[in-house]
């Protein structure tokens, strides 16, 4: 028998405590053993989750380090979130010869590089398939199915809220803030969801997910990351016209300079990610021996996230009675390389530009003078439609550098018959 403590009976903790309870009988059949919760702590044990089931009331406690301290336990769940207190109950926990299991990709990619050392110091496991995509087992996948692999790229549409606000901007032509607030009456969005527009919950799941296909550390901090919150109508339909879908894609890639970046981002429309739509998720994966492969699913939710908990918790349970803990890298790699990420003025990618200019002769030619002059070539360019405002012109660049083009467009924008300052999205063509 496998004893199990829970912090944090929340969403997450609520589907995981039902998972335990209801498939119990499945589980000892394929471990062997019983994998069984002793005992839940949240500051909040008064509250119907919902379970259709009674808990014992010795079961739940408003310590946590009762769950901490028993000596019984053998693993761990975090799934409170944050910083702090987690970390300190992780850190407890593995001090008293405890695996933990957590769903904690902010805790994990700020600070994961104590709690990785920790594990390894005090021989311990630590499950974290549920920080990155929900129910989808991408973790596993990158630290042992390819492991023969050297990983060349990783694309990920990682936050289901972003993906379903532009897919309801692109599906119904709304604005970024009507979608918004339909994603919060619909519960995808929180009350703030800065974390998500702003892609600061996909950076945090693609430091970790870095970190294991490519075997590297580096501060999180240095991870560019830009939202979906200057997306408008007019960019989605002119990116449907030159052939591309709108996502706000996390981008990985190892070509001796390694990339990890965040941002809105043009998807050729014919490409798998392209056709990922709504709420929910999907990686891309790609290595030298197995190609291209797409894991796709649930990116959130109460039972996807309480099945990737789960799945964890056996990991680690068999581990234990194995007595193989400490049998596969927390990381994947015995040792991680210390990086400096590619600075974004030296990316070289496709451009998206939007201008709203005056519409009258020559002004075309003076744009895309100042682009040459930069050594920026135009491949597509759309112009529509006359109006006192000026008119929108659209084009696609051929490759060019990040720096270029921000030259460029500042002295575009000081253009008097430039009315606006110039948009861009960044394009990955996935080499098509």
């Amino acid at each position: 028998m496998i004893r199990v403590g829970l912090i944090g009976f929340g969403t997450v903790g609520t589907g995981v405590v039902k998972i335990l309870f209801e498939n119990g009988n499945i589980i000892k059949r394929r471990t062997g053993f019983e994998v069984v919760l002793k005992k839940i702590a949240d500051l909040d044990i008064e509250r119907d989750r919902g379970l259709g089931f009674e808990l014992p009331k010795d079961m739940l406690t408003t310590n946590a380090e009762e769950v901490i301290n028993d000596p019984e336990i053998d693993i761990v769940v975090e799934l409170i979130g944050g910083i702090e207190p987690a970390k300190t109950f992780i850190l407890e926990a593995m001090e008293r010869g405890k695996s933990v299991v957590t769903a904690n990709k902010k805790l994990l990619a700020e600070s994961g590089e104590e709690i990785f050392e920790k594990a390894a110091e005090k021989n311990v496991e630590i499950g974290f398939e549920a920080s990155v995509g929900g129910g989808i087992p991408i973790i596993k996948v990158v630290k042992e199915s390819l492991v023969g692999n050297r990983i060349k790229k990783i694309y990920g549409i990682l936050n289901g809220t972003a993906n379903y606000i532009l897919t309801k901007m692109s599906v119904e032509g709304t604005d970024y803030h009507s979608a918004l607030r339909d994603a919060q009456e619909k519960g995808f969005a929180e009350a703030d969801p800065t974390l998500d527009v702003k892609g600061i919950d996909a950076a945090h799941k693609l430091t970790i997910l870095a970190q294991l296909g490519f075997g590297v550390k580096f501060p999180f901090s240095e991870m560019y990351r830009e939202g979906i919150d200057r997306i408008m109508p007019i960019d989605i339909e002119f990116s449907r016209e030159f052939g591309y879908t709108v996502k706000l894609l996390c981008i990985a890639k190892d070509d001796g300079n390694l990339e990890a970046r965040v941002h809105p981002t043009l998807v050729p429309s014919h490409h798998m990610l392209s056709k990922v739509d709504w709420e929910l998720n999907a990686i891309y994966v790609e290595g030298d021996a197995v190609g291209e492969t797409l894991f796709y699913g649930r990116g959130a939710g109460m039972m996807p996230t309480g099945s990737a908990v789960v799945g964890d918790i056996v990991d680690v349970a068999r581990n234990i009675k194995n007595k193989a803990l400490g049998r596969v890298p927390v990381l994947s790699f015995v040792r991680l390389d210390t990086v400096k990420l590619k600075p974004m003025e030296e990316l070289v990618t496709p451009y998206y530009i939007r201008f709203q200019a005056v519409d009258k002769p020559g002004v075309l030619s003076k744009i895309s003078g100042i682009l040459g002059a930069k050594g920026i070539s135009i491949s597509q360019v759309i112009q529509k439609g006359r109006g006192e405002r000026g008119v929108p012109i659209v084009m696609i660049t051929h490759e060019a550098r990040e720096k270029d083009l921000m030259d460029a467009l500042e002295e575009i924008g000081k253009l008097d018959v430039v009315l606006e300052k110039p948009f861009y999205i960044r394009i990955e063509g996935f080499n098509e």
